[in-house]
């Protein structure tokens, strides 16, 4: 007898069993299902291979002309993939409690799908993409839109940042924009003003060489008037010296005391012209560096040779002057004194003619005597206005010519200790001064491209020399020839006759630095000429021809012949003396 019990547990094995045929014939329906769209996704892929072979023959067929034309893109067809099928397959292992089969077939199936659209996977040869849902593209949109918000974002701070600089350079070039037309104008009303003030000038010249002229005719009128009561005060003293002693013949005309009178020279002059004249001379081109002298350790400005003894003083900016004896022979010079005193450079030395005496000038505008028995300064001349450049002795040695460039000469009573003349004549800087030897005449070059030749007595002009093109440095003359030399800053050596001064006899070209000193030797036959790129050039009179002599770091300043023309001495800049022969 079958109970109750018995028979719900009939019932219950009946259902379970027909759950399980009717999963399975879903199974095989579902599976049928699948390999229905399996076969019918194949035959559209062969269908679609066989268009594409068509149109391939089709395109082959056609002309190059329609080959040239684009053609349209080739849609690709992606099949609708039924949603029943993965739906089917998801419920089915859901109604199992296959959860572990379940999570695979998702995992596999969406992962494929995602790797496929990223294009990590090949493409089917089907041509079958397998595309993800909508919430997997969703993510990739919103990841690729948060991307897109922070490059835009980044891009929106650079704008602001470049209207920012923008702006500053915007204001930066309106504010250079208004300084530079501030500039501009200020520019144009200083050249304005400038040539008001060149017009103004011009207007004033007239009236300056007006005035110029004026005072030179007074210097003049003032000269004039000094000689003319010196000869009435002269006069006036014979009245009463004839009146008091009327047995006497010839009285004294002195102005001063002490006053010297310049001496009258004869014959004798002539005779040792002609004895210098016949003694021979070396040749220019035998000259040769035999020793140099480190004499000062600042640039030496000249230099000047004793008169009987081989002996030799140089003055450098170092304010000392210093002689130096010089034996034939020896390689190494003596120097036998020293002297300092003045609180400026020393520009200018001369020797007295009986060889005891020395005479310099300085920037400090004096003018000294230094005895060289007594090793001290005897005697200081002031007068001068500004720096005195040279000085020379008279051939008497009681009178000495300093020129300074006050633009005057001043010459000086060494027994009266003052000064007898003021010579005015140079527009500009006298630069040099010397007495021709053993006569009353002075010459002077003066940076106004003039050289002149005074009467000392007369207290007159001469003559003047004419032709220079740039500031003359220097001027000699030599007693054995009627001959003038003067150099200038250009580097040219003009030759001169005392007849004729508006026209040079001889030009010679040094240059092109300046020709600074030129000394002549005792017979006149060669000039030595100290040149300003350190170059000691001889040049012999008659032909003009020229030798270079090269010993010298620096601009040679001052040159002298020894007694007898064979030695040359020169000195320059590098503060060294050098000795050729």
């Amino acid at each position: 007898m079958v109970t109750a019990q018995q028979h719900s547990r009939v019932k219950v094995e009946h259902s379970t069993a027909v759950t399980v045929a009717v999963c399975k014939q879903r199974g095989l329906e579902a599976e049928k299902m699948s390999a229905r769209s399996r076969d019918r996704a194949e035959e559209e892929e062969e269908e679609r291979k066989e268009g594409l072979f068509e149109e391939e023959e089709d395109e082959d067929e056609t002309s190059s002309a329609s080959r040239m034309k684009p053609e349209p893109p080739e849609h690709q067809t992606i099949p609708n993939i039924p949603e029943s099928v993965d739906d089917f397959l998801r419920n089915f292992l859901l109604r199992l409690g296959l959860k572990r089969t379940l999570s695979s077939f998702e995992s596999e199936w969406y992962d494929s799908a995602q790797k496929v659209f990223s294009g990590t996977l090949p493409t089917p040869q089907s041509g079958v993409f397998f595309l993800p849902d909508a919430s997997t593209h969703q993510k990739i949109l919103r990841t690729e839109l948060e991307t897109i918000c922070r490059e835009t974002e980044l891009l929106r701070m650079e704008v602001l940042t470049a209207g920012e600089n923008l702006t500053r350079m915007q204001r930066e070039r309106n504010f250079h924009r208004l300084q530079h037309r501030r500039v501009t104008d200020d520019k144009n009303q200083l050249k304005k003003d400038l040539k008001h003030l060149k017009e103004h000038l011009k207007s004033y010249e007239p009236a300056m060489k007006q005035l110029e002229d004026k005072h030179q005719a007074a210097l003049r009128q003032k000269m004039l008037l000094s000689l003319q009561k010196d000869r009435v005060s002269n006069t006036t003293e014979v009245k009463e010296n004839q009146e008091k002693a009327p047995e006497k013949k010839s009285p004294v005309k002195i102005k001063h005391p002490k006053d010297s009178e310049f001496p009258v020279y004869s014959r004798m002059v002539k005779l040792q012209v002609d004895q210098v004249m016949s003694e021979p001379e070396k040749s220019l081109r035998s000259f040769s560096l035999q020793r140099s002298i480190k004499a000062h350790q600042l640039p030496i400005s000249c230099i000047d040779l004793h008169p009987k003894e081989m002996m030799l003083v140089s003055v450098s900016d170092d304010c000392r002057w210093r002689m130096w004896r010089l034996e034939t022979g020896e390689k190494v010079a003596e120097m036998m004194l020293t002297g300092e005193g003045h609180s400026d450079w020393l520009s200018g030395c001369s020797f007295h003619p009986d060889g005891t005496k020395l005479a310099t000038t300085s920037g400090d505008m004096t003018v000294r005597l230094w005895d060289f028995s007594l090793g001290c300064c005897v005697l200081t001349f002031f007068g001068h206005s500004q720096p005195a450049w040279s000085c020379s002795f008279h051939s008497s040695g009681h009178f000495l010519a300093s020129c300074s460039s006050d633009r005057t000469t001043k010459l000086w009573d060494l027994n009266s200790q003052r000064c007898r003349l003021t010579l005015r004549r140079h527009d500009a800087s006298v630069n040099s001064v010397h007495f021709l030897s053993s006569s009353n005449f002075l010459l002077t070059a003066s940076a106004d491209k003039t050289v002149a030749l005074w009467d000392a007595r007369l207290a007159v002009c001469t003559a003047v020399f004419t032709g220079h093109r740039h500031p003359c440095s220097h001027a000699t003359s030599n007693m054995a020839t009627n001959v003038v030399a003067s150099c200038d800053s250009g580097g040219v050596v003009n030759f001169w006759d005392f007849r004729n001064p508006a026209k040079p006899l001889a030009t010679v070209d040094v240059g092109p630095m300046g020709a600074n000193q030129v000394a002549f030797s005792q017979s006149g036959r060669a000039l030595a000429v100290a040149s300003g790129d350190g170059l000691v050039r001889l040049v012999e009179v008659e032909s003009c021809k020229v030798t270079s002599l090269d010993g010298h770091r620096d601009g040679v300043q001052s040159v002298k012949f020894d007694h007898k023309g064979a030695t040359v001495m020169s000195a320059g800049s590098d503060g060294r003396i050098n000795i050729w022969s």
